[in-house]
């Protein structure tokens, strides 16, 4: 005998032996090819945008999901030259709608990329500083050794 229970949003079945003895009673549905909330990629057969699509990571949904709508289907029509040059207006209200919402739509932080920079050059720099100053020791020491070596060199006088 197979028992539910239940733990938040998650529904937990239990089944025993004998439940999975039985051949299933559950009939499989053929998929209708044209149902437009099947996954089927970016782009449907008729050539609209799938907003389904979990490739554009809910960007269709939330606060700016018109904007981002309206961006993505100029440049997905455009028949510019140079696809989507004339969508200049509709990403920039999209992208004003996304600053409005930081905590939704999160930026690459300028400042946060100019420290990990920062970070990358003072390690350089450092390891660039403990090489030289270890080559500036051994050219100390080489010095060294060659200042307390008595100059067997004579030296010509004129």
């Amino acid at each position: 005998m197979s028992s539910v229970r239940e733990e938040g949003k998650d529904r937990i079945i239990f089944v025993t032996k004998e439940d999975h003895a039985t051949p299933s009673s559950a009939e499989l549905v053929e998929e209708d090819p044209d149902d437009p909330y099947e996954e089927q990629g970016l782009i449907l057969p008729n050539g609209e945008i799938n907003w389904n699509c979990p490739c554009l990571g809910g960007m269709a949904s939330g606060p700016c999901g018109s904007d981002f709508k309206d961006a993505f289907s100029c440049f997905h029509y455009s028949k510019e030259e140079v696809k989507g040059a004339d969508c200049l207006e509709q990403f920039r209200a999209m992208q004003e709608c996304m600053q409005r919402y930081p905590e939704l739509y999160p930026q690459e932080d300028e400042n946060k990329s100019n420290e990990q920079s920062s970070e990358t050059e003072k390690t350089s720099q450092d390891s660039a500083s403990a090489e030289t100053s270890g080559a500036n020791s051994t050219f100390a020491t080489e010095q060294d050794t060659n200042t307390s070596q008595p100059n067997t060199e004579k030296s010509v006088e004129s």
